[in-house]
């Protein structure tokens, strides 16, 4: 179990890395086509690196979003149904969700033979297999993070903690503390 743990923050934590750096790198291919463009002198390459950088930092978001548990659901359903019922839809609910991902995995990588003779059009050197390659990476990482992130949420789910409930009085705790730092 703390091995599970272990391995879950350091995940965590290169995602965190990975995303900021995606978010940080689209940025300033922003700003610099932005300045480019106020020039008169428009990258050609811009419009298609800008729309596969996005679609990084969506893709690799959502397995950070996954490792936290942080995405949009039913906690409240599952939390407040009788305890067999509760057991049933978590694991139904693992389940669709890791079958989901295994699938996109699957054919993500499929995709590979189809693109393996094409390349991006404004940068010719760039293979489309390593632009798309985000499908099948991300959809095995977010496998891995519902994985390592089972065992909290399994005893979340056993206790009846409401994961939305216990987010919400998070952030009142904080502001609480906030207000009193600020009043000090």
């Amino acid at each position: 179990m703390v091995l599970i743990e272990r391995m879950r923050a350091i995940l965590e934590k290169l995602l965190e890395v990975f995303t900021v750096f995606l978010l940080l790198a689209l940025t300033c291919i922003v700003l610099v086509a932005v300045t480019f463009r106020t020039f008169g002198n428009s990258l050609i390459w811009y419009d298609e690196i800008a729309s596969i950088g996005l679609a990084w930092l969506s893709f690799y978001g959502a397995n950070l979003a996954a490792i936290k548990r942080a995405h949009m659901g039913f906690p409240g359903l599952v939390s407040n149904a009788p305890g067999p019922l509760r057991i049933g839809l978590f694991v139904f609910s693992e389940v669709i969700v890791i079958g989901f991902f295994a699938i996109i995995a699957y054919y993500g990588y499929q995709v590979f033979e189809i693109l393996a003779w094409d390349n991006l059009v404004s940068l010719p050197s760039i293979n489309l297999t390593f632009t798309q390659s985000v499908i099948p990476i991300s959809a095995a990482l977010f496998i891995l993070c519902e994985l390592l992130s089972l065992p909290i949420a399994w005893q979340k789910m056993r206790s009846g903690v409401d994961s939305e409930h216990e987010a919400i009085e998070e952030a009142i705790r904080i502001a609480e503390e906030d207000l009193k730092g600020a009043q000090s």
